[in-house]
């Protein structure tokens, strides 16, 4: 459920730099300090699906953080559709957002916020399933960390939880609020199926409400199918007939295994994922 850039372009200072470039120095409040927020879109065959909504949540997050966001949502919009012009038509693309603090001293200025905007090459990851574990890492309260934004001060506990997955054999983790109730995948909204009713845990601010689970939600819930917000156990996910996630860099993906438990990609996976399809080229 993560991967490694290819060729990038970033938009910052009215132009376009080619690669990694050097934008943070040592006294930049961003690199010592984490005043940092970012957002992820993705472009694919031709579409760009809820580019506007990654965008307008790019902004809600620099002002979550105390930034002074230097941009609007539509001008954002605008930069990232000049970005993926640049690279050849159909490529698998990821669209990032960002602004920071150059300076403050532990509280960041907002005068000084900065904006960057890099699109990539990412191809989508084999979604033929992913195996999980459920870590020992909680995810934050609204009262310990800013969980209102999209920062990126809060990724390094989802590092940690990648890391002791992978340690032992797992490609990513089930993360739990402090309560002990699930919240997430490391990197991605989780969602199960049980005779027929599709389960997602209710934000409760300690977790990112993703613009992909917001939109497969409205998708299924369209169809017919019964969508429930509510608190979800480990032993819901244990005793599932389906787990899959959602997320900006895979959309979908179903998971094969949790801990000792194997599952199949089963049809409510495979009929949301044809939905949001469907809703991307439409």
């Amino acid at each position: 459920m993560a991967g490694q850039a290819g060729p990038a372009q970033t938009y910052v200072n009215g132009e376009w730099l080619e690669g990694n470039p050097k934008l943070l120095g040592p006294m930049t409040h961003a690199m010592w300090l984490a005043s940092l927020v970012f957002d992820g879109a993705r472009a694919f065959e031709g579409v760009a699906p809820d580019l506007d909504l990654h965008c307008e949540r790019v902004v809600r997050s620099a002002r979550a953080l105390g930034l002074g966001p230097t941009l609007s949502a539509g001008e954002i919009v605008e930069v990232a559709q000049e970005g993926v012009a640049r690279f050849p038509v159909g490529t698998a693309l990821y669209i990032r957002p960002m602004f920071w603090a150059e300076g403050g001293f532990v509280d960041n200025d907002p005068d000084t916020t900065q904006f960057a905007l890099s699109v990539y090459a990412s191809p989508f990851p084999d979604c033929s399933g992913a195996k999980v574990a459920v870590s020992t890492k909680r995810r934050p309260t609204p009262e310990t960390a800013p969980t209102q934004a999209k920062a990126a001060c809060l990724y390094p506990q989802a590092g940690l939880a990648m890391r002791e997955a992978k340690g032992r054999g797992f490609e990513n983790a089930i993360m739990l609020d402090t309560l002990g109730h699930v919240a997430e995948f490391a990197t991605a909204n989780i969602f199960i199926a049980k005779d027929g009713a599709v389960h997602t845990p209710v934000p409760n601010g300690t977790f990112l409400d993703g613009i992909t689970r917001q939109r497969v939600i409205r998708l299924l819930r369209a169809e017919g199918m019964e969508v429930l917000e509510r608190t979800v156990s480990v032993e819901d996910v244990m005793t599932a007939d389906e787990v899959f996630s959602t997320g900006n860099y895979a959309k979908l993906m179903p998971i094969t295994r949790v801990e000792d438990r194997d599952y199949q990609p089963g049809p409510v996976y495979t009929r949301a994922r044809k939905l949001y399809w469907d809703y991307a080229h439409g």
